[in-house]
């Protein structure tokens, strides 16, 4: 099954009291293309969460982000220096008692002072920030990958349809060919007749020259037994696509060598009803590369 290159997925984890969230998005690109944006504290594992994105996804832009849940328990602490919490006491009582400097000194007053509190970090065990972060982001990526296969199915359908639509208008394309040759043979052999008539002259082997020389400028057999093998070898790589085998390019480039194969139809037909089919080929042709596009 193919699979798209756009999707979202999302999951939270939690690293003992902290709370996180990853959320993952991707959209269609060339190439695999990573993002990757992770809070302090976490960008140690930047590397590693690159390689779950390229060990799931084959192709697309991905911007994969990790945050902090807002309200969630800090990753902060405060520190107190008791010891320099009981100096400052000690100072303050002796101002009181000793010199008379009227005031008490209260928490809040004591907490505001140098040296007393800090904000300090919690250092979390780092096993433990890796095991959680790849829990998150592989359980992102699982949203991800589901949200892609979805639209990928959905796509296969369109694609499947559609290149049921060029086939049957090849068939049409070839039926109004062979019937092209025949009136372009029965033309010639008719004026031949006519002159023959007129003159009483007719080379055979030259009027069968003419007939030959026609017949050839108008053969499209070449270009629809390859068309008809594209979309064979379309099918095949469709069938066979999935993770690890990515389709897209392969696809681009058989759409390629179609519209090749059509322009050629076109160019040799000199007919209205195949101009027009040709026409229709190529609409169903654009729209079969709209879709490739979006296909990892």
């Amino acid at each position: 099954m193919i699979r798209s290159m756009t999707g979202f997925g999302h999951a939270g984890f939690a690293v003992e009291e902290q709370s996180f969230e990853a959320e993952v998005r991707s959209v269609n690109h060339r190439h695999l293309d990573v993002r990757v944006r992770l809070p302090h504290g976490l960008t140690a594992f930047e590397g590693e969460v690159r390689q779950l994105v390229a060990e799931r996804l084959d192709r697309g832009k991905v911007d994969l982000s990790v945050h902090a849940v807002a309200g969630a328990t800090s990753g902060e602490a405060i520190a107190l220096d008791l010891a320099a919490a009981e100096q400052y006491l000690r100072a303050a009582r002796e101002l009181r008692e000793r010199h008379g400097v009227p005031g008490e000194l209260d928490v809040r007053g004591l907490l505001g002072l140098p040296g007393v509190a800090r904000v300090v970090e919690r250092v979390l065990p780092e096993e433990n920030l890796r095991r959680a972060l790849a829990g998150g982001v592989g359980a992102a990526l699982d949203g991800l990958a589901a949200m892609r296969a979805a639209e990928g199915a959905s796509i296969e359908r369109d694609l499947r349809a559609r290149l049921a639509r060029v086939e049957a208008i090849v068939a049409d394309v070839e039926s109004r060919a062979a019937d092209v040759q025949r009136a372009v043979r029965d033309r010639l052999r008719k004026r031949a007749e006519q002159l023959r008539d007129e003159t009483g002259l007719l080379d055979e082997a030259r009027l069968h020259q003419e007939i030959v020389f026609a017949a050839d400028r108008l053969d499209i057999t070449e270009e629809t037994v390859r068309l008809h093998s594209h979309v064979a070898q379309f099918r095949t790589i469709v069938d066979a696509a999935g993770p690890g085998q990515p389709a897209g390019r392969r696809l681009d480039f058989l759409l390629q060598e179609m519209g090749r194969e059509i322009n050629t139809i076109g160019s040799k037909g000199n007919d209205a009803p195949i101009a027009h089919q040709v026409v229709e080929l190529k609409t169903e042709l654009e729209r079969l590369r709209e879709q490739v596009q979006n296909v990892e």
